[in-house]
């Protein structure tokens, strides 16, 4: 196949290019000037259907492929600060139709238009590529394809609820909505959503053939026996979207609106047809739009993509990363050596007193990509090429060349303040000593190091590999240039990092005390441990606050108090008698004693109700699910403002993505400060001295929220 015959014409300027080749061929590509990746702009809809005009008056074009002109994606989705500027409903829904008229025409035009995908197809990008009469991919591993718009609290707005189900499996298609996962090329050619797989260096010549033919007549996705009786009997369909509803509602707990209007749109769709269909879902859109819940998640989206550009200090640039220390072998010692080879694709030094240790981290980074193996998400050489970056030692062979020594051992500070010594001894002078301590203050730890401008603390969440944020804390003799090389570091991992200010329990830990020793008092009280979980899981945290202890570890959560109470007084005090657990070698799950039994068929599921005769207590629900979750909620909002008043994090943009990556925080309602907006501050200080008055100081509003309730401000503009 030749792809270097003779352009005739260039027809347009602007985000979209089409070429015209002399086999009939047309090139329609698009590149948005400015930007990295191509995003689809509602002012773009003039300028596709110009070309499409030009298109359909030349008769001598018999087909059209559409393809990106960046070398790292096809589009990355819609512009979606575009929805900042709508003022109801109905101008949202006007956008969703738009990108409905224009994939709408795509789909009529009489040649066939073939898309050919490299990289990232996701959101519009995706329903631009559906609209497409056929489907090419690359078999790269940027190539991915997905409708993620439900993360944003919206849901595929330009046909994508419609056009997908009818292409693929219906469970299948909204499976993809409902979680906003996207698939990789061999997932896309398995699931019928490309019509073929092929090496990107042959991608345009496969899409150029195949755009020579005529359009093709789609069969129906291949299904089972009970996918046939699911998805094409009236009675399957029924039991399908109602089943879908139950344990979509068991996972939001109505929280999230749109996944429930992604069901809708397709069952709407598929029983009444593609114009009710299409009309629905434009509607849906724009009533989404305008939730607090989607405002709520695409300001995340927002502030964790203006994170991505910004150096730990602004105007000093990270110094050069190309080697890592890692001391401990333990779960957090193995977790950071993962991310590090395998993200940031650095070599990796660990070190550990015992050999078995060293053997330990290693099989942490083994253990994952064995699965993803097992699972053909990589092959058996790539892996290989990740393990080879680690390598261990029970010395400081080795470390002489490394950038970043990070510290994952247990917390004690004359342990501490040794390694310290040690990597200053066997290192260069320009490696930085970065602890991964929990609570105690990085200023400690480098109060005898002779280059304490090297030592910053790197907290990182377990497990390791999974949890987003890593909580940067520079003391006061820490360099500008050791804050922008950790967070580079930190970001280069996949972590969203957020600079604090030293202090016990930074700021996550810090916040997070408070909420953990109501529920513990609530509990100790006599409300059900069930009661007080479900209360919180149903606020919107992924687990309630003993199933959480249980699974961080009771004797962690005990040994971070005192250091909380040293700093900052009795209201970090924990709940008396909860040293009756420890007593009992109750440690949580990671010895299977807990206030959770991980014993017989449901391990972790069920209360073990015998720590309720430890506690001394007979369990009686007193208290509404509100109220509970009302009582812990507000000392943590009441800590978040203290730690912005001091500086602990430096913005509230900053504390709202540390606490929804760090702790879990509800992503729909945007963080603790984008909370306290939405309550009022006024309201935020009514209730917490409403609860003043009935359980003492420790609800004492901060002196920052009583001001500014005073003068009616808010966190954000």
């Amino acid at each position: 196949m030749m792809t270097n015959e003779n352009t005739t014409e260039q027809l347009s300027p602007s985000a979209f290019t089409l070429t015209k080749r002399d086999d009939g061929i047309a090139i329609l590509s698009m590149d948005v000037p400015g930007e990295t990746m191509n995003t689809l702009k509602i002012e773009f809809g003039d300028q596709v259907g110009a070309m499409l005009d030009q298109i359909e008056s030349d008769s001598s074009i018999k087909g059209v492929v559409v393809i990106s002109g960046k070398d790292n994606s096809f589009v990355a989705g819609a512009d979606i600060s575009m929805l900042a500027g709508c003022k109801s409903a109905e101008e949202a829904e006007a956008i969703g139709k738009g990108g409905q008229a224009v994939f709408q025409r795509i789909e009529e035009m009489s040649v066939p238009f073939v898309a050919a995908i490299h990289g990232p197809a996701l959101g519009g990008g995706l329903e631009l590529a559906l609209a497409c009469h056929m489907r090419v991919c690359s078999d790269d591993n940027k190539t991915q394809l997905g409708l993620p718009e439900v993360q944003l609290g919206l849901l595929p707005g330009s046909g994508g609820t419609q056009r997908l189900p009818r292409l693929i499996s219906v469970q299948q298609a909204m499976k993809m909505m409902l979680t906003g996962s996207a698939v990789r090329a061999k997932q896309a050619k398995k699931y019928g959503i490309v019509d073929d797989m092929v090496p990107r260096s042959i991608l345009l010549d496969v899409a150029i053939e195949m755009a020579k033919k005529s359009k093709p007549k789609r069969k129906p996705a291949k299904l089972d026996l009970m996918g046939q009786f699911l998805e094409r009997t009236p009675m399957g369909r029924k039991l399908m979207f109602k089943q879908a509803r139950k344990q979509t509602h068991t996972k939001t707990l109505g929280n999230y609106p749109s996944p429930e209007r992604i069901i809708d749109c397709i069952e709407t769709g598929l029983e009444k047809g593609s114009a009710q269909g299409y009309a629905l879902e434009a509607k849906h859109f724009g009533h989404l739009v305008m939730t607090p819940e989607s405002a709520a998640l695409r300001s995340l989206f927002f502030a964790t993509t203006e994170m991505k550009k910004e150096n730990g200090v602004e105007g000093v640039a990270p110094n050069a990363l190309k080697k890592i220390g890692v001391l401990g072998g333990g779960l957090m010692g193995g977790g950071i050596a993962f991310v590090t080879a395998t993200k940031a694709k650095l070599p990796v030094r660990i070190k550990d007193i015992r050999s078995d240790g060293i053997a330990h981290a290693m099989k942490y980074s083994y253990d994952i990509l064995s699965k993803k193996v097992k699972r053909r998400f990589m092959l058996h050489s790539q892996m290989q090429s990740q393990l080879s970056r680690l390598t261990g030692s029970v010395d400081y062979v080795g470390f002489d060349n490394t950038d970043v020594v990070i510290e994952a051992v247990f917390e004690d500070l004359a342990l501490k303040q040794n390694m310290v010594a040690d990597v200053e001894t066997h290192c260069s002078e320009h490696t930085i000593f970065a602890s991964n301590t929990s609570s105690i203050p990085i200023g400690q730890i480098a109060a005898n190091a002779k280059r304490p401008e090297n030592v910053i603390g790197l907290h990182y969440f377990s497990p390791v590999d999974k949890m987003p944020l890593a909580e940067v804390i520079a003391h006061e003799g820490t360099s500008d240039q050791t804050i922008s090389t950790t967070v580079e570091l930190a970001k280069k991992q996949g972590k969203t990092p957020i600079v604090v200010k030293d202090g016990a329990g930074f700021y996550v830990n810090r916040i997070l005390a408070p909420y953990m020793n109501e529920s513990a008092e609530i509990l100790l009280a006599g409300e059900p441990i069930e009661q007080i979980d479900r209360a919180l899981v149903k606020f919107g945290f992924p687990v309630g606050p003993i199933k959480l202890l249980d699974e961080v570890g009771i004797d962690v959560g005990t040994k971070i108090s005192p250091i909380l109470v040293a700093e900052f007084g009795e209201r970090f005090s924990s709940a008396p008698g909860f040293d009756k657990l420890l007593a009992d070698d109750r440690k949580g799950k990671k010895n299977k004693r807990g206030f959770y039994n991980y014993e017989g068929k449901k391990p972790g599921k069920e209360v073990d109700e015998s720590v309720y005769d430890l506690l001394g207590i007979t369990p009686s629900s007193r208290l509404s699910e509100s109220t509970i979750a009302e009582r812990c909620v507000l000392l943590m909002l009441n800590e978040a403002a203290m730690c912005l008043d001091e500086g602990v994090v430096r913005s509230a943009r900053d504390g709202d993505i540390g606490a929804i990556f760090g702790i879990g925080f509800p992503p729909f309602l945007g963080g603790p400060f984008r909370y306290m907006d939405s309550l009022g501050i006024q309201q935020v200080v009514e209730r917490l001295s409403y609860y003043q008055q009935q359980f003492g100081d420790k609800f004492t509003p901060a002196n920052c929220l009583v001001e500014m309730a005073e003068n009616n401000a808010t966190f954000y503009a």
